[in-house]
């Protein structure tokens, strides 16, 4: 009985070919592949700047620094979600305060952010699985205090948001500052490991090109000296690059995006009409990529063993984050909403290369334990 992974990477021979053909060119880092990477990211989410970089946990970090978040600051991310949305504020030397989420969809709300502080610095809500929360509200209470909004897209390339009445993408930053997207294998689409951040601020999108190379420049307007070899460090960056080679994959991949999230979405389909009572809701007028498809599921632990005991890998998403060792320093406390989620949740296999057979004997075994 083959293995079915909770994620998997889809890579075919045209993937295979793109980054062999840049392997045999001039270029491997800092060439144009970057670029037309940036520009088809650009139009997948309608975001006017992109910028790429090594990961989605420096996206996040060089988004913090752009959002001039210091030391004095606080942050403000979902108890629910990978670690890397709080460590960014704590990269920047800010303090991170959690917000509590919806159990029922995962979600940070307007009502749970409110309570977690009361003048932010900067706020990342996270699409969770590849649902996007109520952006509009967060975006309007963010403005009114003075907040930076970098929404944590990582999840959720190729989702869709309603709000009065029009359609907007994740990571198109009409309802955010910022944006970030992570590449990661599990992801929609994969470059290996890489990260993007977007934005329809011109001069963020330049503070962050700067960021991304040691905080190295070279436009000529803001140099001291004109010789043709001078460029200048103004500020302390980072190397954040991505390269040629994971550039080329990514444009690859992501002329499949399309059908990767819609075959996410036929998948996720199937275990709706199998586990109506225990999926994760997806919010109104939200159209989910389904990077990840949790259920809340009774005797968790049993039933994560005894499907790995079957060839299926399950996992769980997410621990709180104040659960983890490193920041009881911050006093963060446990949060109702986040423990409710956490006690049962579930993330059943999700990945494009999944066929109908392998979904339909996912769910078979599920049930079979369940009625145990």
């Amino acid at each position: 009985m083959t293995f079915i992974p909770y994620a998997k990477q889809s890579i075919d021979s045209a993937d295979i070919e793109a980054v062999t053909q840049v392997l045999q060119s001039d270029w491997l880092t800092q060439g144009p592949k970057v670029a037309e990477f940036e520009a088809a990211l650009s139009e997948a989410t309608g975001a006017p700047y992109v910028v790429v970089v090594s990961n989605g946990t420096a996206a996040l970090h060089l988004a913090c620094l752009a959002a001039g978040l210091k030391p004095s600051d606080i942050g403000v991310t979902s108890a629910i979600g990978f670690v890397a949305s709080a460590n960014a504020i704590r990269y920047a030397g800010a303090t991170p305060c959690l917000a509590d989420i919806n159990p029922e969809t995962g979600l940070m709300t307007l009502e749970t952010l409110q309570r977690a502080a009361t003048r932010p610095k900067v706020i990342i809500p996270v699409d969770l699985t590849g649902s996007v929360p109520d952006l509009p509200a967060i975006q309007k209470w963010a403005t009114a205090v003075g907040a930076t909004v970098i929404e944590d897209a990582a999840h959720a390339l190729g989702a869709t948001y309603q709000h009065e009445g029009c359609i907007y993408r994740a990571a198109s930053c009409v309802h955010s500052d910022m944006a970030i997207l992570s590449f990661h294998p599990a992801k929609q689409i994969t470059t290996g490991e890489g990260g993007a951040i977007c934005t329809r601020d011109a001069k963020l999108y330049e503070c962050l090109l700067e960021l991304r190379t040691h905080g190295i420049t070279k436009n000529a307007a803001k140099l001291s000296t004109q010789e043709g070899w001078w460029h200048e460090q103004q500020a302390l960056g980072f190397n954040y690059r991505l390269t040629d080679i994971q550039c080329a994959l990514g444009l690859s991949q992501i002329r499949k995006l399309d059908r990767f999230v819609q075959r996410r979405r036929e998948i996720a389909a199937l275990y709706d009409r199998a586990f109506p009572h225990m999926r994760l809701r997806v919010p109104e007028g939200v159209k989910s990529a389904y990077h990840l498809y949790v259920i809340q599921v009774p005797r968790r632990r049993c039933v994560y063993e005894e499907l790995a005991k079957n060839n299926i890998g399950t996992q769980v998403h997410y621990i709180p984050i104040y659960k983890q060792p490193d920041f009881a320093r911050f006093n963060l406390g446990e949060l109702p909403g986040a423990e409710k989620y956490y006690a049962n949740c579930l993330s059943l296999p999700m990945f494009p290369a999944m066929t109908d057979l392998d979904t339909n004997r996912v769910i078979e075994t599920l049930q079979s334990i369940l009625r145990r």
